[in-house]
């Protein structure tokens, strides 16, 4: 795990201090909220619709026991008792006091933590797949690099004003777990002929207003020209990206208007220019960032495999949350555990201080003190020796932590809507638990199979509906809360957009909306390891908008 060096500390600590005068210059009313406003945005404090929010930034996804249980102690001291983990694998407190601020960066600086560009016209937190290191079907691990680029995008001079926020993730197997094809810029690291390391490199990919899917411009990039050629990329966006329409800035309104062959001409043209200057990554540079994410000593538990054949015998419930939380690790003796921050009926991404200190004891006791956020909301042990998985999911149980639904349909992303945020239309939460209740059975959940169901309180798509198998968007029409139901989105290698199926549901109907999705896809599936994503491309929206609609093509238009 990367850990901070004079420079970083110092940064850091100089940033607090600045911005303590700042909110204490606000609070005087020496300052006005117009001139406060991209102050406070610059460390992640956003004024929401009830209150402030604070938005915490964590790195590609990594977090050590020390720094969950900080995160725990500022939900506890400042906040109600909890924090929201994100999509973009932040954590966000909605109740903070402004006042109270300066003292949370401080704190959060005291475990190499800050909330530096979480918001604003920047370049966000990097992400990363959330198995990195530990996969079995990982290439290489991407977080090195997702480290790179955090450092380089840091407050970097030319990119701190761009025309849009810009969002970069990494992923270093061929099973894309990070939605590379939804970002800004979209990394895939993978070896060419020889073996060397580099990255397939998407542009232009992103959700919201105008949902788009990135294009490849480059298939082979060498890892030491990660820098020179991100840097290009970025400075044809600031020079050309729209600055007079904030709905048309950012890069893939630009590389669908200038198209995809002339984008990767003027990238490769700026990139000519950079590429032999000291924007060059020497390899002993790459090697030092990577000795940081050196996996842990992993002995060989080979005890773990009688063990665990004779827990899930005497424990069906035990079983059943190792067959879906639970995934393969490159070490055989070891699997990769997921968290599910969704509970039947609960919020989706919450977790309470108590659940979050329990986290960090399971993961400094059983999981060599690491543990990751998801996009999807959930936490990940990523390193837990199959001899050590009983025990794992006895303290989860205690912790109200032991949901056994990871990837079904009851693990539901979900912004936080019209419930906190000032942008939304519609509420995104209620929504998610009605539907997380109604299908809660886990031998319903089972016989459904793989399920993502994805809900969006506006267009903004913070909630990944476009991308959702299932996808919800909260609307407002005439005064009155809807959802439009979008179908076969998915965010993986194989990306696609959701196809928007008709008419908005009232929130008293949506979740009947969903079920009849659901049996109807029941009811045409070929056989049960048909999943609802392989059923859906393979017969079209027409059954499902025939369910829904009763046949009434005005209805569906």
């Amino acid at each position: 795990m990367y850990r901070y060096d004079e420079f970083d500390h110092a940064f850091v600590s100089a940033r607090v201090e600045q911005f303590r005068d700042q909110v204490q210059r606000r609070l005087s009313g020496e300052l006005a909220e117009d001139a406060f406003k991209p102050l406070r945005l610059m460390n992640g404090v956003y004024l929401q619709l009830h209150a402030y929010m604070l938005r915490v930034a964590v790195p590609y996804g990594t977090l050590s026991s020390r720094q969950l249980r900080m995160l725990a102690h500022i939900a506890r001291k400042y906040d109600r008792g909890y924090g929201h983990f994100t999509t973009r694998q932040n954590i966000q407190y909605n109740w903070p006091r402004l006042s109270d601020t300066p003292d949370i960066l401080q704190e959060l600086a005291s475990v190499e933590m800050h909330a530096l560009q979480t918001s604003g016209n920047c370049i966000r937190n990097v992400t990363a797949d959330h198995f990195a290191g530990a996969a079995a079907d990982e290439v290489a691990d991407p977080r090195p690099y997702a480290e790179i680029l955090r450092q380089w995008s840091s407050v970097h001079p030319e990119f701190s004003y761009l025309p849009r926020k810009f969002k970069i993730a990494v992923t270093g197997a061929e099973r894309d777990r990070a939605a590379i094809q939804v970002h800004d810029i979209g990394l895939h690291l993978k070896k060419d002929e020889n073996g060397k390391l580099g990255f397939a490199v998407y542009v232009g990919g992103g959700q919201g207003r105008t949902p788009l899917i990135a294009k490849k411009i480059r298939d082979f990039l060498p890892e030491e020209d990660l820098l020179s050629y991100t840097t290009a990329i970025v400075r044809v966006y600031n020079l050309y990206g729209r600055r007079d329409n904030k709905y048309k800035a950012r890069i893939k309104i630009l590389v669908h208007e200038t198209g995809a062959e002339e984008m990767a001409r003027q990238v490769e043209a700026e990139f000519a220019n950079l590429k032999d200057t000291e924007l060059k990554l020497p390899d002993t540079d790459i090697q030092a960032i990577a000795a940081y994410f050196a996996p842990p000593a992993l002995t060989n538990r080979p005890e773990g495999w009688g063990n665990l054949a004779g827990w899930k015998k005497a424990d069906p419930a035990f079983a059943a949350w190792v067959h879906q939380n639970v995934q393969p690790h490159k070490h055989p003796d070891y699997g990769m555990v997921t968290i599910s921050l969704k509970p039947i009926g609960g919020i989706p991404g919450d977790a309470s201080h108590e659940q979050m200190d329990a986290v960090a004891d399971i993961a400094e006791e059983y999981a060599f003190d690491e543990i990751r956020v998801s996009h999807e909301q959930n936490l990940i042990l990523p390193h837990v020796a199959l001899a050590d998985l009983e025990p794992v999911y006895r303290a989860l149980v205690a912790a109200g932590l032991a949901t056994a639904n990871a990837g079904l349909i009851t693990d539901i992303i979900a912004c936080p809507g019209l419930d906190y945020c000032a942008l939304a239309n519609a509420r995104s939460i209620p929504v998610a638990q009605e539907i997380s209740s109604r299908f809660g059975d886990p031998e319903r959940q089972a016989e459904i199979g793989e399920l993502k169901i994805k809900i969006s309180g506006c267009i903004n798509a913070c909630g990944h509906h476009h991308v959702g198998h299932i996808g919800l968007l909260g609307v407002e029409k005439k005064g009155e809360e809807l959802y439009q139901i979008t179908l076969g989105g998915s965010g993986d290698e194989n990306t696609s957009i959701g196809e928007i199926i008709g008419r908005g549901f009232a929130p008293e109907k949506v979740t009947d909306a969903v079920e009849t999705i659901v049996d109807t896809y029941l009811g045409l599936r070929r056989d049960k390891s048909e999943t609802f994503l392989e059923a859906y491309r393979r017969v079209g929206p027409q059954p499902f908008k025939d369910a829904l609609y009763g046949g009434n093509a005005q209805a569906a238009a």
